[in-house]
């Protein structure tokens, strides 16, 4: 489509030299009046604001909030088990002090115990139950209100206009879906049942500390100040460096999508390291700030850490002095130091889950600010008059426009006109001098500046949107296909309509009618799966031909009474463009249709023909007036004109003939990708295998090291400070027994030393362990952090590595592999940073713990350690639990891929009215994969709760066995509480490692995923340093005998014996039937593919035996799809090349009649072009991307309807600079157009994958064959 509306713009514009430029960019407004300056700002502005925490469930229903309330009652029980039990535990230790110092009797002290003992299992009873509603609950309100969240996000794309849009990029919106939602969902899901738990295990302790000891609580308390104040500032500090973070990634996401939505130019140009290394600053910058938030959340977790040791050595001290004034019992002390030390430990729990509500809420902010924002055009509203019945006559009166993206250029300037009802009206003209836009106005995608548009008399502002697009139907340059079936394709034309409800039969009639229409019904038939055909993302398993002529079929299925034809037919060659232009013809009889065309034979029998220049009219009227006329419509004619004479002989024209026009069949085969039915390819087939595969977990760890290789220095000091911060409990162990033992005989503990030394102990070891602990964030969290920015650029690196084989991959979408390359990523840190911190420290926690436990007192000890594997086991069984969800979070990224292609195809959504329709698949999606997700949720929640409530029952044994052992003398009070804190904070360890299990459960399908992919090597490997070198190429082509088949499609053959031959600077034209073979033949000199049978040879030597970058190299190639980045105008025009001169850029762009509109923009070539280069219309990109190639000075250029999207004036400049460019180095040019390449030295005509004809033009015309026809057919209505 040649427009000179913006699609898409990535928020932060990206400079090589300077990299991230800002924010936010927003487009300069000086220069308008308040007027315009306030239409601008309704459609772009977005609302500012502050997400806090609570604002995440303001989407959840009622049903959801009482499941919370009863989940939120169960995490306040199963939290308040921890400090309940230093209750039993103070009983049970005043019964030993008894024991051991009173002397009571055996029988009573017996009894006592047994009884302690079963309140121990009633706590493990109750904290089973209360755990596992807690997890299951908020994992099943948590999957809810994230699908809410999710639906709404995307039903607010949808209501937006389009000029917000263009600002917001899909890219974006990509991240905003899939890696944020997963944010959001982490933050509000069964991390808040644990964090409760932690909370409430601290409120708990704190009570049971001040019932037992005012006084000695007291003082405590001003512990627990410390610790929040430290949990306050580096929380603060935390979530704005993480904000950034997720919004830098965003941005790198954006270039992600655009890059991997364009992977054959990608590989054409070689422009894989530059673009590689443009990723890589983006993520280098998302690195440095994401270090710095997990910088901040180290410092807490140390502070934290430092000070429980304090806390122990200030509750001794302090304990010490009540006790030699008679005001406590040592019982008393025990308990409160007990709950103050449990109080402890749940706060050091619920620090890892701050993190993910901080991220969770970072995450929102913009997605929420979406939502609430309200959009100036919004076609969900039910605001505006619907009237009874549409005549169809429209009207522009005074119109001025001015893109919000582009606020500097005003694209119409008082535009007038008049569309009778039922007439067809025609728009021709220059690129970018306006026609796209009045479709624009009309479709309402813009607000104008000035004036008004009319439909039957009323302003279509004061109609309602969604009936308004409901009774138009448009057809574009490059059609949006949805990645489902032709019928469904079809099918969504239908959406809205009385027929949307109709049965299958009945649709398949209307679908087939309509297909027959636009020519399309035959191809279909011949697919192995005909109208149940996929046709991939974007439509991009068909050939160009075939998605438009599906988009016409879906245009007028449904009898639309206005047809909008931007440039409908460009895409197809010149027999099935007749074919259709007829069955157009017939459609828009009896209905309201504006066409744009640079191809003037489409518009011949329009009603009325408009010529547009700068926005402006110049002339209008009929064919025959305007040619009578002999201004500027009389020229653009004469540009297309065939030179040679075509006489009419006495064979009849095609044209002429109706009946044969209609009956032409085009045995269509996929033609430039894309390639691929039901049946997966072996290619697709290998990797789901090599996914398949088992790796074994320290074989993931692995991995995941190596892709850290400069980090290893730092992780491995990480480790060793995570292994010595784990060995904190046991000697806090010897530490407690020690102090507890000098309260009751001072004297007695190791060395004689009494509880002062032993207080000063406690003190050193804080210092110690706030080291470790600092030490173990500050390496970790950088090891992570660069983890999670090397597996991006690795993992995007092996994308664009890869050949074309593999992204004919049936889910292999450009959406699906940015959502790869942010998710996959993030979940692969669960093997690194704190998480893989935390693992190390507990696992040595319980090492050391049973280590000295055995060391004190083996016979207590192993009991004990024996009861360890059986919590192991239960966190294992939860980890194997999360695990098996690889195949569940399919669903997810089903989902996720499906709202990505919608919201990037956000204007075919609008024209079509999809909206609500996309919106209940997306909500079928999202519900089935909740369904999924439950049963293992609820699997995981009961093996994690039995791990909790084995503790207790651990706890039981441990004070059951030991009081046995004190009672017959065996073991002192010393050797018992040394042994009993050992285990129970080895115990608490290990609850640690399964707090993390979804974290690694996780980590590891990521981890499994990455290995096979980045491991992958493609067949054609541009990375392979094998192969001939090439400094220069003479430039002579040869296929001798090509048959292909793509991999994809084995029953389809696509070049059947193929033989070309271009000698050094000859000018070689391919012309014939859309999915004739030809672009096919372009893909095997760019060695996209090799193929089936026979050679391709340049300079007489297989392509095979070239090394591929430096063959790659002497070719430049420009296609019908041009393909533009974000960044600058130099940035796309430079692709590859850092070498070459400013002169160079300057005189190839002026060679591509580019050089004079960059020079008139005011940064020139400084100028951003936007996401997918949306800011430019399409015959500016075109240019662009022509100059792009002479930039290169190829040996060898090949063209791809290279000036298809240019306007007839456009063209004759860019083909004259095309014709001079070609000299001196062999160029194929693919061409429907044939006044394009009517000089070239050999003309090969394609049909059904053979060559019919060769020859000159002037000796096909003669021949009165193929060509001929088709010529004919091109012939305009001008005298001759």
């Amino acid at each position: 489509m040649t427009t000179s509306s913006p699609a898409s713009s990535s928020n932060v514009a990206i400079d090589e030299k300077h990299g991230v430029q800002g924010e936010e960019v927003k487009p300069p407004l000086a220069g308008l009046n308040e007027q315009e300056r306030e239409i601008i700002e309704r459609q772009i502005e977005a609302p500012k604001l502050t997400v806090g925490y609570f604002a995440l469930f303001r989407y959840a229903t009622r049903n959801e909030f009482i499941i919370m309330v009863i989940a939120v009652i169960a995490s306040i029980a199963a939290g308040a088990v921890m400090p309940l039990m230093t209750v039993v535990y103070g009983n049970f230790a005043g019964s030993f002090t008894s024991f051991s110092v009173d002397a009571v009797a055996i029988q009573e002290f017996q009894k006592r115990i047994n009884e302690l003992t079963l309140y121990f299992v009633y706590l493990g009873i109750a904290s089973f139950f209360t755990s596992w509603i807690s997890i299951v609950a908020f994992s099943y309100t948590g999957e809810r209100i994230t699908q809410q969240i999710r639906e709404l996000y995307l039903r607010a794309i949808f209501r937006q206009n389009i000029a917000f849009f263009d600002f917001l990029g899909s890219g974006e919106v990509t991240t905003r879906i899939s890696s944020d939602m997963n944010l959001v969902q982490d933050g509000i899901g069964q991390k808040i049942g644990l964090f409760i738990a932690g909370v409430s295990g601290f409120i708990t302790a704190i009570i049971v500390g001040f019932v037992r000891s005012p006084k000695l609580a007291g003082i405590m308390i001003s512990i627990t100040i410390a610790l929040f104040m430290i949990m306050g500032v580096c929380g603060a500090f935390m979530k704005k460096s993480q904000t950034v973070s997720i919004d830098q990634y965003a941005t790198a996401a954006s270039l992600a999508e655009e890059v991997l939505a364009s992977a054959r130019n990608v590989a054409a140009y070689g422009t894989q390291n530059r673009l590689e290394q443009k990723y890589k600053t983006l993520l280098g910058s998302a690195s440095r700030f994401d270090f710095k938030a997990k910088f901040w959340l180290s410092m807490m977790i140390a502070g934290l850490m430092g000070i429980l040791n304090l806390q122990y050595a200030l509750a001794f001290w302090q304990g010490k002095q009540f006790l030699d004034n008679g005001e406590l019992g040592v019982s008393q002390i025990l308990t409160v130091i007990m709950a103050t030390m449990i109080a402890g430990f749940s706060l050091g729990n619920i620090m890892p889950h701050v993190q993910a509500f901080g991220a969770a809420t970072a995450a929102a902010t913009k997605v929420f600010n979406t939502i609430e924002r309200k959009s100036p055009i919004d076609p969900e509203t039910d605001e505006g008059e619907i009237p009874e019945s549409l005549v169809g006559n429209i009207e522009f009166k005074d119109i001025k426009h001015i893109y919000p993206s582009r606020p500097d250029t005003t694209v119409l300037t008082d535009f007038n006109l008049q569309v009778p009802a039922g007439k067809m009206i025609a728009l021709v003209g220059a690129s970018g001098s306006g026609k796209s836009t009045v479709v624009g106005l009309l479709e309402r995608f813009y607000l104008p500046m000035e004036g008004q548009v009319f439909l039957d008399g009323k302003d279509i502002t004061t109609l309602n949107l969604r009936w308004l697009r409901q009774h138009m139907a448009i057809v574009s340059q490059e059609p949006v296909l949805f990645s489902v079936t032709i019928f469904e394709c079809i099918a969504h034309g239908l959406v809205n309509t009385e027929y949307a409800h109709a049965s299958d039969e009945k649709k398949l009639e209307m679908i087939e009618q309509a297909a027959r229409t636009a020519n399309a019904h035959d191809f279909i038939s011949e697919l192995p799966e005909g109208y149940q055909t996929k046709v991939g993302e974007r439509g991009n398993l068909l050939s160009g031909g075939q998605k438009q002529r599906i988009a016409i079929a879906r245009a007028i299925v449904s009898d639309p009474k206005i047809l909008l034809l931007d440039e409908a037919t460009a895409a197809l060659d010149t027999k099935s463009e007749s074919a259709v232009q007829e069955a157009l013809d017939r459609a828009s009889e009896g209905r309201t249709t504006i066409v744009i065309a640079h191809r003037l034979s489409t518009i011949k029998k329009a009603d009325n023909i408009v010529v547009m220049a700068m926005g402006r009219i110049v002339e209008q009227g009929t064919h025959g007036d305007l040619i009578k006329q002999s201004g500027v419509y009389s020229s653009l004619v004469k540009a297309q004109e065939l030179t040679s004479k075509l006489n009419n002989g006495n064979r009849e024209s095609l044209l002429g003939d109706p009946e044969k026009g209609a009956g032409i069949t085009d045995p269509e085969k996929p033609d430039l990708l894309r390639t691929i039915t039901s049946a997966p390819s072996d290619v697709a087939r290998k990797l789901d295998s090599e996914k398949d595969r088992e790796y074994g977990t320290w074989e993931l760890i692995k991995f995941s090291w190596e892709m850290n290789a400069g980090e290893h220095l730092t992780m491995t000091l990480g480790l060793i400070f995570s292994f010595l911060a784990g060995c904190n409990p046991a000697i806090q162990a010897i530490f407690l027994g020690n102090s507890v033992n000098s309260l009751l005989s001072p004297g007695t503990s190791l060395g004689g030393h009494g509880i002062r030394f032993w207080c000063w102990m406690f003190f050193m070891l804080a210092l110690v362990i706030f080291g470790c602990y600092f030490g173990q964030g500050l390496t970790l969290s950088r090891g992570s952090a660069r983890l999670i920015g090397n597996i991006r650029q690795r993992a995007f690196a092996a994308m664009l590595r890869q050949d074309m084989e593999f992204y004919d991959g049936d889910m292999v979408t450009s959406g699906a592999l940015a959502n790869f390359l942010s998710s996959e990523a993030n979940r692969l840190a669960g093997l690194s940073g704190s998480t893989l911190g935390t693992i190390v420290s507990a696992m040595s926690s319980i090492i050391v713990a049973v280590i000295v436990g055995c060391s004190f007192g083996w016979k207590l000890a192993l009991v004990c350690t024996a009861t360890i594997p059986l919590m192991l086991a239960c966190g294992y069984f939860r980890f194997y639990a999360l695990t098996r969800m690889e195949k569940r979070t399919k669903g997810s990224n089903e989902a996720a891929s499906f709202a990505c292609e919608a919201a990037s195809s956000i204007r075919t959504v609008a024209t079509l009215s999809l909206e609500k329709h996309l919106l209940t698949a997306y909500h079928g999606k999202l519900g089935d994969q909740a369904r999924d997700n439950f049963k293992f949720q609820n699997v995981s929640g009961v093996l994690y709760a039995t791990s909790q409530g084995l503790s207790m029952l651990i706890f039981a044994l441990v004070f059951w066995y030991g009081g046995g052992l004190l009672f017959s003398g065996q073991y002192t009070v010393l050797q018992f509480f040394i042994i009993y804190s050992a285990i129970i904070n080895g115990a608490q360890s290990a609850g640690a490692i399964f707090s993390f299990a979804p974290d690694m459960g996780e980590a590891r399908d990521a981890a499994k995923v990455l290995k096979s992919f980045v491991n992958r090597i493609p067949k054609i490997d541009h990375w392979s340093t094998d192969g001939r070198k090439v400094e220069t190429l003479e430039g002579k082509v040869e296929l001798q005998d090509v048959r292909f088949t793509y991999p994809g499609r084995p029953d389809h053959r696509v070049l059947r014996g193929v033989s070309i031959r271009a000698e050094p600077g000859q000018f070689i034209a391919l012309v014939g039937a859309s999915g004739s073979g030809k672009s096919t033949v372009m893909q095997m000199l760019e060695r996209f593919y090799d193929p089936t049978s026979g050679q391709v040879l340049v300079d007489e030597v297989p392509l095979t035996d070239y090394n591929l970058q430096d063959y790659r190299a002497q070719l430049a190639i420009v296609s019908q799809e041009t393909t533009l980045y974000t960044g600058t105008i130099r940035d796309n025009i430079l692709a590859d090349r850092d070498d070459v001169s400013e002169e160079a850029v300057v005189q190839a762009t002026k060679d591509a009649n580019i050089y004079e509109f960059i020079m008139s923009l005011p940064d020139g070539f400084n100028t951003l072009v936007g996401a997918k280069g949306a800011l430019l219309s399409g015959g500016q990109r075109q240019r662009i991307a022509i100059a792009r190639a002479l930039l290169r000075n190829p040996k060898i250029l090949l063209l791809d309807e290279a000036t298809s999207a240019l306007d007839s004036t456009s063209e004759r400049v860019v083909q004259a600079a095309l014709d001079i460019a070609a000299k001196g180095r062999t160029t194929i040019a693919i061409a429907h157009r044939l006044s394009t390449i009517q000089h070239a030295d050999l003309i090969y005509v394609f049909d059904q994958g053979k060559i019919v004809e060769m020859g000159r033009h002037e000796d096909l015309v003669e021949k009165r064959g193929v060509y001929w026809e088709l010529a004919k057919l091109q012939a305009m209505g001008a005298p001759q």
